[in-house]
């Protein structure tokens, strides 16, 4: 089953979305939080998100979904820090990150592949919220 890391400049914000990923996926998911550049401050930091990656890491692969533009830098930063035979199990999302987060989160939970998880939580981008 693949893991999830969420990439957010908040702390809080990826604590809770990793909270609400993990009960929509009934606790059947490796779902990190990778928030802040520590507990209290607004920023990324690769060495936490790395930590996150390898936390959530399984050789069915790993989906990471983040926040903002610079939170891509650090994830990128991350990811060259893996092993390089884990490099290909690694896939940025370009998902919306709160909706992204949760179907990602149930889609794992069915045991599907790191590609159809994504495509997945991709697909929300187009989902209409209000009709």
């Amino acid at each position: 089953m693949i893991g999830i890391v969420i990439v957010s400049h908040s702390h809080l914000l990826a604590k809770g979305l990793q909270d609400m990923a993990i009960q929509m996926s009934k606790n059947m998911v490796k779902i990190e939080a990778a928030g802040g550049v520590d507990d209290a401050n607004i920023g990324t930091n690769a060495e936490r998100i790395h930590r996150a990656i390898e936390a959530a890491y399984s050789p069915d692969g790993v989906l990471i979904l983040f926040d903002l533009g610079s939170a891509l830098f650090s994830t990128q930063m991350a990811i060259e820090m893996l092993p390089a035979e884990h490099h290909a199990k690694v896939k940025v999302s370009a998902a919306h990150l709160v909706e992204g987060a949760i179907v990602a989160a149930v889609e794992a939970s069915l045991g599907h592949s790191l590609e159809e998880v994504n495509a997945a939580a991709e697909a929300v981008k187009d989902m209409q919220k209000i009709l």
